[in-house]
């Protein structure tokens, strides 16, 4: 039954408190009114925390990640013909064994990801631990490592998290990658080079995708980079999740990757 109808068979059973037809019909209006003005903030509110929000915590993140790799620069960038690879003579690429880099403190950044898949300025800092005040809603991180993971190219799985919307929403384009997307981790050491190869969706209870080996139990062998966001947008039901491979390791000394180098170069 519609709600001004129940107010007004309200009022009719009571009308000996002196309510009249008029009065009722005010009293509908004034309060018709006053809600539809609640929405309106209400949706005000929403259009600011989900879209204006992230957009400006996206730019600020964006902005840290980039100063933090310029801490890191000692080496000019310059955008070269093709991607540099050591090999043999036969044409196999060699991939060098990769420093170790320690998952910083809590809260503490020690390395960027950037994603060409998820804009040519995506630059984000990675922080030590996933707690939301500190490093997932921070403007000067946004990604958060799982600290019971593997270290950042260690044999296993380097896990990381990030919001999917909200606070930047670092990973809010994760369910755009493509098979062999690239991905890429920058330290003081250098370039980490992962490429994607599938998502997978589930419960947000299951830790199993934090495993050396996501899902088993077999005995890690390779080095697997897992980002882990919320599925759907806006609900926190499951969990979406994004696994790539490790392809190479570019020194710092060797100057940047070709895709990272034409991004920086650009902007």
């Amino acid at each position: 039954m519609p709600l001004n109808i129940r107010f007004r068979k309200f009022f009719a059973k009571n009308s000996q408190f002196g309510f009249t037809r008029r009065a009722v019909d005010n009293v509908i209006g004034v309060t018709g009114e006053l809600l539809m003005t609640a929405g309106v903030f209400v949706l005000l509110f929403l259009g600011w925390h989900v879209w204006y929000n992230d957009i400006i915590s996206g730019i600020a993140q964006d902005n840290a990640g980039a100063a933090l790799t310029e801490e890191w620069n000692t080496v000019p960038i310059t955008v070269p013909e093709f991607d540099r690879s050591e090999g043999t003579s036969s044409g196999v690429a060699n991939s060098p064994e990769p420093p170790v880099t320690r998952s910083g403190a809590a809260g503490e950044r020690f390395a960027t990801m950037l994603v060409p898949r998820f804009g040519a300025t995506f630059e984000r800092a990675i922080a030590g631990g996933i707690d939301p005040e500190t490093v997932l809603n921070d403007r000067s991180a946004g990604i958060g490592h799982y600290s019971q993971t593997d270290d950042l190219g260690e044999i296993g799985n380097f896990a990381v998290a990030g919001h999917r919307t909200t606070y930047g929403a670092p990973f809010g384009n994760i369910a755009e990658l493509r098979v062999g997307d690239r991905l890429y981790i920058e330290t003081n050491a250098g370039w980490y080079v992962y490429r994607f190869r599938n998502l997978e969706y589930v419960w947000p209870n299951n830790t199993s995708v934090l495993k050396r080996v996501p899902e088993s139990s077999a005995k890690a062998k390779g080095r697997i980079l897992t980002l882990t966001s919320c599925h759907p947008k806006l609900s926190s039901a499951e969990r979406i999740i994004a696994y790539s491979v490790f392809e190479t390791f570019v020194p710092r000394d060797r100057g940047a990757p070709a895709e990272v180098a034409a991004i920086k170069a650009a902007g």
